[in-house]
């Protein structure tokens, strides 16, 4: 018992879950297409916009993280060089002495209130207590930087700085940043004499900054009066090189939403324009069978109640009448009735050997007698040629052709209709010269329901399912239909059977 509720319940929420799905689906369908369009382009143009908003964000952090990244690689630089200066002294015993001598580290202690205690005899003094630089900016950074000109000042006593080997560990530094290549210039420059370049190098060799090329300074003497200077081109470059991985993902994340908005559009015009061609149907296939009911509804009821069965030609005449309008009902349902047995799984075609002439003989003549306008026939077909098909439903295809051509003819109707062989297919064309078909009219031809607008031809009636048939038919025998028409010069049909 439990589990037969358990089901009940399912299936009730899976009712209720369609009927809401079909209620959201409906109202969908009732909004304005335009409303409905400007809301998708909104929301495009407001991810976008997030989307630059967040990528131009990233894009700044990640420029200001790039230059304070070269000067800290300068810093870092040139503090392995004097490293490796302090390591080529230690093998000279006479200046190792006098190295340790000069660089007593007690006596360059710093407290919270002294300034360091630097040897007076290399000129060496701070203008400004460290403790309150470092109150300022709240960290040891500045502090370190102190120290490390500091030093930098008693080892140039010494030894000269090597630009080479500053260079090769300012571009190993950014090799293990992961900037692998960066073509650069490296000075060194005294402030004191407006800039003046006292070491250059080019690295590669052949580098020239341009003119657009900025400048990174590092300042390693402790008066600020020296200091490296770095050229390299705009880092713009380097930064967009670092993000592409973003750029990528955000690039093919917009492609995705833009398809797939794209895509919602299109399904929601297709719906639209299904939805209207039902209705149009459904207003054509009402007034299609109330018609020829109507007809012969009166007919019978002029044999039976005013006597019309008594004298033999309306007898005759009436009987007539009947048997034509239910024709008509007949090959109306006939139709309705394919479409029906075409969407089934189980539904085949019983294919037999047909020769063609004899069949379209017997076509031109029934729609010779059934038109309601002069028309002429002309009939190019090979004798004896055959194709292997489904008799009635080939016998509907080309009807409905033919039909559509009487009806899209002007006041006087001539069709051409041509049966040839070409290589492994049958070649079968049906040709009219009457009011054409608009070229952007013809890709929606085949659909179903679909309609072309008739201009001035109100007289002409359908339910836009006879093209459809012919389309559907045709491919269950793996064969295709084609059109070529122009407004106003007619239109040929042609489809294309295997043998």
């Amino acid at each position: 018992m439990c589990y037969h509720s358990l089901m009940k319940s399912y299936l009730v929420l899976s009712k209720e879950r369609e009927s809401l799905f079909s209620t959201y689906f409906c109202c969908i369908m009732k909004i304005p297409f335009k409303a409905i369009a400007a809301l998708i382009i909104l929301s495009l143009i407001g991810v976008f916009a997030y989307q630059a908003y967040w990528l131009t964000g990233l894009y700044t952090s990640m420029k200001k993280d790039m230059d304070n990244c070269l000067v800290e690689t300068l810093q870092v630089s040139d503090y392995n060089e004097m490293m490796i200066r302090c390591d080529s002294l230690k093998e000279h015993s006479s200046v190792n002495s006098y190295v340790e001598s000069s660089f007593n580290m007690d006596s360059m202690m710093v407290t919270a209130t002294s300034k360091p205690n630097l040897p007076h005899r290399f000129g060496l003094q701070i203008n400004e207590p460290v403790s309150s630089t470092i109150d300022k900016n709240g960290t040891l950074e500045l502090l370190t930087k102190y120290f490390q000109r500091g030093i930098h000042s008693q080892l140039d006593l010494f030894t000269e700085i090597n630009l080479h080997t500053f260079d090769s560990l300012f571009s190993r530094t950014l090799a293990m940043r992961g900037i692998i290549y960066l073509p650069h210039r490296i000075e060194i420059v005294d402030l004191r004499r407006d800039s003046t370049v006292v070491q250059g190098l080019n690295s590669p060799a052949g580098y020239v900054p341009g003119k657009e090329a900025v400048c990174y300074y590092y300042n390693y003497d402790l008066y600020n009066k020296m200091s490296y200077r770095l050229w390299v081109e705009p880092t713009h470059t380097l930064v967009l090189q670092q993000m592409r991985g973003i750029l990528y993902t955000s690039f093919f994340i917009i492609i995705i939403l833009g398809i797939s908005f794209w895509y919602l559009t299109r399904i929601i015009l297709r719906q639209k324009s299904v939805e209207e061609m039902k209705e149009d149907f459904t207003h054509n296939i009402t007034h299609e069978l109330k018609t020829p009911i109507a007809v012969a509804y009166a007919a019978n009821d002029a044999l039976l109640n005013f006597k019309g069965a008594e004298k033999p030609e309306k007898r005759q005449s009436y009987l007539q009448i009947i048997q034509d309008q239910l024709k008509q009902l007949g090959g109306l349902v006939e139709q309705i009735l394919s479409m029906s047995m075409e969407q089934r799984k189980n539904f085949r075609l019983s294919y037999e050997s047909i020769e063609l002439k004899p069949m379209l003989e017997n076509l031109i003549a029934q729609h010779r007698l059934k038109a309601d306008k002069p028309v002429v026939f002309h009939l190019f077909a090979e004798e004896g040629i055959t194709v292997r098909a489904d008799r009635t439903h080939l016998y509907n295809m080309v009807s409905n052709l033919i039909d559509n051509a009487m009806k899209y003819s002007n006041d006087h109707a001539e069709i051409s209709i041509s049966a040839a062989g070409r290589g492994a297919y049958i070649i079968l064309k049906v040709a009219d010269k009457g009011i054409g078909i608009p070229a952007d009219k013809q890709k929606h031809l085949f659909d179903k329901f679909y309609r072309v607008p008739t201009g001035n031809l109100h007289n002409v009636k359908g339910y836009g399912l006879g093209l459809y048939y012919v389309k559907t038919m045709i491919e269950q025998h793996k064969g295709t239909v084609s059109v070529e028409s122009s407004t106003g010069k007619g239109s040929t049909f042609t489809l294309q059977i295997p043998l």
